[in-house]
């Protein structure tokens, strides 16, 4: 039977925030790419759709067309939650016989019908899950590990790094100065175009190493794996490891378990650690993140409208796209940095959460105003070759718009 794979959010998308208030579930990057790649790699399917919001979908240049199919050459589709990962639950899926709904606690993790069933949801956007819940399939319940707070996707990654680059054998194919430290060549993979100069370390001993097409790796930058670096990537001295960066970064210092969802900059010293950095932002020189309490408890965040408890020991900040740091900001442990805000109080502790689009001067906290945050885009953008695109410009005066209320509470 031929069956074909559709990629949907449901609607806890929100308590991914920041990282979903542009971009759509299945864009977050993730391990040596993105969830919506890790899934078509994990099933042996064609793409026939993915349904999430129209808004946040157009924001993603880089969404995978969907694969051409002739009517009736799909007969199943397999339809699955982008949130959750692959795991072996997905394999007991096929032991059911379709249609069936597959749940984890309350989520909608999957589903399997016929592909003519499943035809009159494709289209609805972020209406697809609703769609699926209200056919009245049987449920059956699956062990399955889901996204369901950004930070999982700092507890995670390292381990999705290394289970991804493992179907990659290392291959030096992009220049290697002879003076570069290469530790177990064997796992680390250079991409043509790509550059390591002299006296850089890219040292594999503890996992796997990528690093993307027409990236850079300067002197005196320490790699350690496992670490996927993106496309166009530059690494500009310091050390880095255990992270997903790019494509497109510019990347300076300390970075230490980390997910950089691409074309963000920090081309000077200072640490992070432990955190999410969106699309667009710049973190100016020392900006440092705090990712352990004095007391070693765990970690309470901002999220879902309210406090709610890691349960991690180690974390740093999640930090919105467009968000710009001025020199010296310190962000605190679990801090949350909304969507385009602007924080330029050096040298002391910015607040732990920040809704979208705040302007914090290390004093006062007030509102960034949209169009000068749109003409800084524009010039941000044109610098690394890329204009705002319409899409780009209707979704952040959404966010604004929504987030409002939030700002005027402060």
């Amino acid at each position: 039977m031929t069956r074909g794979l559709v990629l949907f959010e449901d609607g806890r998308w929100p308590d991914l925030s920041p990282l979903t208030d542009l971009l759509p579930v299945p864009a977050l990057a993730f391990g040596a790419s993105d969830l919506a790649s890790r899934w078509r790699h994990a099933v042996d399917a064609p793409l026939l759709s993915i349904e999430a919001r129209p808004g946040a979908m157009g924001v993603w240049r880089e969404a995978p067309a969907p694969a051409p199919s002739r009517p009736g050459e799909v007969e199943e589709v397999l339809a699955v939650n982008a949130a959750v990962l692959p795991g072996p639950w997905l394999a007991a899926t096929a032991q059911v016989p379709a249609p069936a709904l597959f749940v984890c606690g309350d989520r909608l993790v999957a589903a399997r019908l016929g592909a003519a069933a499943a035809a009159p949801g494709l289209g609805r956007g972020d209406g697809f899950a609703a769609f699926l819940a209200g056919l009245g399939l049987p449920r059956h319940p699956v062990d399955a590990r889901l996204i369901a707070w950004p930070w999982q996707v700092v507890e995670w990654n390292p381990e999705a790094i290394a289970d991804d680059l493992a179907r990659v054998r290392g291959a030096m194919r992009g220049e290697v100065h002879p003076l570069a430290a290469v530790y177990e060549p064997e796992r680390v993979t250079v991409e043509p175009g790509a550059r390591v100069d002299a006296y850089a370390v890219l040292d594999a001993r503890e996992g796997q190493i990528h690093i993307g097409a027409d990236a850079v790796v300067r002197s005196h930058t320490m790699v350690v794996g496992p670490c996927a670096v993106g496309a166009g990537t530059h690494l500009l001295g310091g050390a880095v490891g255990r992270s997903t960066l790019g494509p497109g970064c510019r990347i300076a210092g300390e970075v230490d378990e980390c997910v950089w969802q691409g074309w963000a900059n920090k081309r000077h010293h200072g640490f992070v650690g432990h955190s999410l950095v969106g699309a667009w932002a710049n973190l100016g020189a020392l900006t440092t993140t705090s990712d352990l309490k004095n007391n070693y408890g765990t970690v309470r965040v901002h999220a879902a409208r309210r406090e709610v408890d890691s349960g991690l020991v180690k974390l740093g900040s999640l930090i919105g796209g467009g968000v710009k740091t001025g020199i010296g900001t310190l962000l605190p442990t679990g801090a949350v940095i909304g969507t385009g805000s602007h924080l330029f109080g050096g040298g002391r502790y910015a607040p732990k959460h920040l809704p979208a689009f705040s302007w914090w001067d290390g004093e006062r906290l007030g509102e960034y105003q949209l169009e000068n945050f749109l003409a800084t885009a524009r010039i941000a953008m044109r610098r690394r070759g890329t204009e705002l695109s319409p899409g780009d410009e209707t979704a952040l005066r959404a966010l604004f718009d929504a987030t409002a209320g939030e700002r005027r509470r402060g």
